[in-house]
């Protein structure tokens, strides 16, 4: 049975590109009536003009509270409702642990795991007033096994996923659900820019022999965001081609 979100409003973070992007554009197909929100909005506005529903582009700072209020209020105000959150918002500054500065860590941890605290936050009070929400955060591969070089971005999605568990159990009295997708190797703007041992070595790492596509990763969205993951709280989908 296709998944069927007609009646519903999704707010997806990072939705100007790439994942994001997809994921605005498959819960769009789905009946969905999608703001995609981003630092940039140029990204955030191209996004909805290829929606076939109605969208909404909004500029959002996902490392600020307010910024994340405001975005969560332009949506009420909007649609009069909000049924999904998709926290996608996401960056790198990669590098051994020995020269990571202190400014790389906390940027990414401020933008990958607060920045899902700030959204979830905002987002969760009206879910709560409608006693229906799916709340889907966007962890990683690297967040469960870990990846010499990227101990900020691993920590990041580690704690998506605690945060995760711990919006399942708060939330499930108001039939609000929490999961996390774990992409792997994923064909992105950000993966594009390996070296081509880099690309390789990653790819061995596949059992089924081929990167990901933003796509894989949407699909997995839309399960959680549907009627058929309603039972579904507190979890981590795996899209990897078998890497962890």
């Amino acid at each position: 049975m296709a998944a069927d979100l007609s009646d519903r409003v999704a707010l997806v973070t990072g939705g100007g590109r790439g994942i994001g992007r997809a994921i605005c554009q498959t819960l769009a197909r789905a009946g969905a009536c999608v703001a995609a929100a981003d630092i940039a909005l140029e990204g955030a506005t191209e996004t909805v003009g290829q929606l076939p529903t109605q969208g909404l582009a909004l500029r959002l700072d996902v490392s600020s509270a307010d910024s994340a209020q405001a975005g969560v209020d332009q949506v009420m105000e909007r649609f009069g409702r909000l049924d999904i959150l998709v926290n996608n918002a996401g960056i790198t500054r990669d590098g051994l642990l020995i020269r990571m500065s202190e400014a790389d860590w906390d940027l990414v941890l401020t933008i990958n795991l607060k920045g899902v605290f700030n959204c979830s936050k905002a987002a969760v009070r009206p879910m709560m007033k409608a006693r229906w929400g799916r709340i889907i955060s966007i962890s990683s591969v690297v967040g469960v096994n870990g990846n010499p070089g990227q101990a900020n971005y691993a920590a990041s999605k580690a704690g998506v996923i605690g945060l995760t568990k711990t919006l399942a159990r708060e939330f499930a009295s108001r039939h609000i659900t929490a999961n996390a997708v774990a992409p792997g190797f994923i064909e992105t703007d950000m993966t594009a820019k390996l070296s081509e041992e880099a690309r390789h070595a990653m790819l061995s790492q596949v059992p089924l022999g081929r990167p990901g596509t933003p796509q894989d990763v949407a699909d997995a969205v839309l399960f959680l965001a549907s009627e058929q993951a309603s039972y579904i709280t507190g979890q981590v989908l795996h899209v990897n081609g078998g890497m962890a």
